[in-house]
């Protein structure tokens, strides 16, 4: 049986609260996490799941072409532009001798869902757009005396799967025609990634360090349907128009660079903090073209392009930190303050988030212990609006928004033996 380590239910508390990010730049969801390898414990089962209400509300919103008529009776301010959504994750860790830890997770690092509906003004940008992922990972550690504690080296490959969908107003058609003139197309795709890093331990002082780097996931050969057979055959001289067409991209999921850390600075008292990179400018213009097309190469207003996902993002940053305390050998706490840059860069409402965290970890048995956690965030103001990239123009609609805020709750449940 392996050592417990001092302070566990403060670090344990702490690390809770990395599920309570809320809402961080780009398509991040629940993000990747191992912390769960470095649970001291010999078989460990860790499963939570999160749920997110990001409150986001579109202003003084303008159609950047009002004369397609979208404009017509239709709301410009206080536009709901987001809905909430759960991350779930599970994970098993398993010791292998005094030297060696794997931990094997399942989770949902990307998503994405915008619901504005069709009546509002920029319908013609977007009514629904939901992204969402699967991924699969294994990830090992093997670690060995150094000076007055233990340095461990990490390295794990993971299976990833994304899929989804945008709806939005291909064109504004008279009331008695009988199409609907929406556009939907559906994507999916999938590819590998990897991971490598190292930690340094103290169990004396609770002390870790780590560094951890995921690699980018290549989704080379992302396919799915462009429908527009709710609008007439050949409409404004698009060959497209009134047909299902199969369509096929590319896209990388980004890679990212993550520093922990974590020490005690009294009996019982825990100092933590982390920065994070992800490298989200991967995701700028993404094209979709017609199979049929595919001797050609598809680029981003290229001849063959059907149509495209329009992202323009920026690297992305996270810094945090944070205190926990254990009250007694069932009771630990925390409270965490994240910064998280914004990744939009003049198209979208990705702007700059604040969050607070905090939760309570109870231990009732030495082999179960329960955790809760809330968060409340700022995502601050902002406007969004066509942009000029390489000489061309994209968006389709103009708005701006407040601060406002994201609320999270988390609760998650662990398993020792």
């Amino acid at each position: 049986m392996r050592k417990n380590n001092f302070g566990l239910g403060a670090m344990t508390a702490a690390t809770l609260l990395a599920a309570t990010s809320a809402q961080a730049g780009g398509l991040e969801r629940g993000g990747y996490n191992i912390d769960l390898l470095f649970d001291p414990s010999d078989y460990v089962i860790d499963s939570s799941v999160t749920y997110v209400n990001p409150q986001r509300k579109l202003n003084n919103v303008r159609d950047t072409n009002p004369l397609d008529g979208t404009n017509a009776g239709r709301p410009s301010n206080g536009v709901r532009a987001t809905e909430g959504y759960w991350v779930p994750r599970i994970g098993f860790k398993a010791g292998i001798g005094e030297a060696v830890d794997c931990m094997f997770d399942y989770s949902q690092p990307w998503g994405a869902h915008l619901n504005q509906g069709r009546n509002w003004v920029g319908a013609n940008e977007n009514i629904e757009t939901k992204i969402k992922s699967d991924n699969y990972a294994t990830t090992c550690s093997y670690s060995f005396d150094a000076g007055p504690g233990k340095f461990r080296i990490i390295g794990g490959a993971f299976y990833q799967e994304v899929s989804g969908f945008q709806e939005r107003l291909a064109a504004e058609l008279p009331a008695f025609l009988p199409f609907s003139g929406v556009g939907r197309l559906d994507l999916k795709g999938d590819g590998w990634g990897w991971r490598v890093g190292a930690a340094y331990e103290i169990e004396e002082y609770a002390l870790r360090t780590s560094l951890v780097y995921n690699s980018a996931v290549d989704l080379d050969n992302i396919t799915g349907t462009l429908d527009l057979r709710q609008l007439p055959g050949g409409l404004g001289g698009n060959p497209l128009a009134g047909g299902l067409t199969p369509v096929f991209g590319a896209a990388s999921m980004p890679d990212s660079l993550e520093f922990k850390f974590q020490t005690g600075v009294a009996p019982g008292w825990l100092v933590f903090g982390g920065v994070k990179w992800t490298d989200w400018s991967q995701l700028q213009s993404l094209s979709f073209c017609p199979q049929s097309t595919r001797a050609i190469a598809c680029t981003s207003r290229g001849p063959t392009e059907a149509t495209s996902l329009d992202l323009f993002y920026r690297d992305g940053w996270t810094v945090s930190g944070g205190v926990g305390h254990k009250f007694n050998e069932q009771w630990s706490g925390a409270l965490s303050l994240a910064w998280d840059r914004g990744v939009s860069t003049g198209l979208g409402t990705h702007t700059d988030t604040w969050t607070l965290g905090a939760g309570v970890s109870y231990t009732p048995t030495e082999n179960i212990e329960l955790r809760v956690s809330g968060a409340l965030g700022l995502l601050t103001s902002g406007s969004s609006g066509p942009i000029v990239r390489n000489g061309q123009t994209y968006g389709r609609a103009s708005y701006d928004f407040d601060n406002d805020l994201v609320s999270a709750i988390s609760t998650s449940l662990k398993v020792k033996f």
